[in-house]
């Protein structure tokens, strides 16, 4: 077993090494700027590639006539307000418990975060899996378990498992409250908008692991946008840019899949069945977005007595009728939204890294990791300052 452990950890570090490596980084910035002859503007869309990108310096290895702006990869980021101000009162209720991420307790809600619940006496339970909640459940009968689901395509079959489990087992004391969201939607919202200045994307690859990319090809042609699938380490990022640069110096506009490694055009069809079985598509709202049709999950009628209301019936009514429920953020000063959709970046927000830091956040994307906010804030806040 121990050798079999060995064995993974050194085939781990070899692709690490090998994605990472520093010669092979300087190649394809030399690529890049060979063939870049004017000024192209990308959107990397999900909050690792983010990371990765501000964490390496990439975006400033690469040509001046590259510009790097930033997507609404993040689910924490774009977990409406109401769904957290929902959360804080699914909590409060007696006798119920609410499963969450370890990301989503500084979240703000419109007057408190879960963190703030909690230290007040909300009952919370922070899990690693959603089958964790099924445990937690089982060993408090007399309980009401939620569990806070949010994501994206990518950990929609882990809470569609963790649902199909329940529904078998005839869980009675457990409900789900949904904050699932859908990435291409996402990108037709953003390239709709007439203030739009993305020209080409990469796309997430742990995304694209689940659902494939099938779906982005009509944009990709509607839109006369080349979208490249990447995956999230510095080579396959700057080999991603190089794709894009290519097809648009090159008048093409087609999906690419440079995450071969990881990713299919049709996906993970067990992944893509699970979720079918227990969601369908609905409309949802982005925090500091506003609404997008289609974007988002909700539970199918077979699942119907999984959801908060089933439980708690005009909880959610009450809770937006206190706190408002319709706010895209809680800061009329935060440039979430803007941020989100390439339009700003987090330097540009007046409250960023002074009034508005990962310990008292104004806005989503300063709280977790992998928030634009957050990012530039570890690893670029100093400069930012001076």
């Amino acid at each position: 077993m121990w050798q079999r452990f060995a064995d993974a950890c050194e085939l781990a570090m070899r692709y690490a090494t090998e994605y990472r490596d520093a010669a092979s980084v300087n190649s394809f910035v030399e690529a890049i700027d060979k063939i870049c002859t004017q000024h192209w503007v990308l959107m990397e869309v999900c909050g690792g590639q983010t990371n990765a990108i501000i964490k390496y310096g990439l975006d400033e290895l690469l040509p001046e006539k590259i510009e790097l702006i930033h997507g609404p990869g993040c689910p924490v980021c774009v977990t409406p307000v109401k769904i957290i101000d929902y959360a804080i009162a699914l909590a409060q209720q007696p006798h119920s418990i609410l499963c969450t991420y370890a990301d989503m307790l500084q979240v703000p809600g419109t007057n408190s975060s879960l963190a703030e619940a909690r230290s007040e006496g909300a009952q919370l339970h922070v899990m690693y899996s959603p089958l964790d909640a099924i445990a937690v459940a089982q060993q408090n009968p007399d309980s009401h378990i939620v569990v806070l689901a949010v994501g994206f395509e990518s950990t929609a079959p882990a809470h569609a498992l963790f649902l199909q489990q329940a529904r078998q087992r005839k869980l009675k004391n457990l409900s789900v409250l949904l904050s699932h969201f859908r990435v291409p939607p996402a990108l037709r919202e953003i390239l709709a908008n007439p203030e739009n200045r993305v020209q080409a994307f990469l796309a997430a690859g742990h995304v694209c692991s689940v659902m494939g990319y099938r779906e982005y090809e009509p944009i990709a042609q509607q839109y006369q946008v080349p979208i490249v699938v990447t995956g999230f380490e510095p080579i396959d990022i700057l080999q991603g840019i190089y794709h894009c640069v290519k097809q648009l110096e090159g008048g093409q506009a087609k999906v690419e899949n440079q995450y071969a490694r990881a990713v299919t055009r049709k996906g993970n069809s067990t992944a893509q069945a699970a979720i079918a079985d227990v969601f369908e598509y609905s409309d949802r709202q982005w925090r500091g977005i506003g609404g997008i049709a289609d974007s988002g999950f909700k539970l199918r009628n077979g699942y119907k007595m999984f959801e908060p209301e089933f439980h708690f019936p005009g909880l959610l009514a009450a809770s937006q009728e206190t706190h408002g429920g319709s706010l895209l953020c809680t800061s009329t000063s935060c440039l979430s939204g803007e941020i989100m959709t390439g339009l700003k970046k987090p330097p540009e927000c007046t409250n960023f890294g002074e009034a508005c830091t990962p310990e008292k956040p104004l806005g989503a994307p300063m709280v977790t990791s992998e928030g634009a906010c957050h990012t530039y804030f570890r690893y670029r806040q100093t400069e930012s300052n001076a």
